[in-house]
């Protein structure tokens, strides 16, 4: 992936992803690990709403996600597909409302450190692994 100059490489062999989703949030997170098992990026993406269906999670995405690095840099990404499907009609004032306040939402809770997502993503990636060795 680029991302402005930066390149990431973010699937390899060896490399694995950890989706995460709150049924109390408007986002999900993917975070990327690489084969020694150190984060790569979180991927966020902003949502309507997550929820199982026969016991499979999905969301219902609203187009702008932010990529939180390592380092602490946050990247904002998509804000055009949310900008067209705003003018489209494909989503009304207030879902696109909604999708800017829990971005701005997000990125002052990982200012503050209190984006706790991120931090347990490590711990919920080795719960996962040891209990599929099991």
């Amino acid at each position: 992936m680029n991302y402005g100059e930066k390149k990431l490489c973010i699937v390899d062999n060896g490399y694995i992803g950890l989706q995460q989703f709150s049924l109390e949030k408007n986002h999900s997170i993917t975070t990327m690990f690489d084969a020694n098992g150190e984060i790569i990026q979180w991927y966020i993406d902003i949502c309507l709403k997550n929820s199982t269906e026969d016991n499979v999670p999905y969301m219902d995405d609203l187009f702008l996600d932010l990529i939180l690095l390592p380092s602490g840099e946050i990247i904002e990404k998509d804000a055009d597909e949310l900008e067209e499907a705003y003018l489209n009609g494909i989503i009304d004032k207030s879902l696109y409302d909604l999708a800017w306040s829990e971005l701005n939402n997000i990125k002052r809770d990982i200012r503050k450190g209190e984006f706790k997502l991120v931090d347990l993503s490590k711990q919920h990636k080795d719960i996962l692994l040891n209990e599929s060795i099991s």
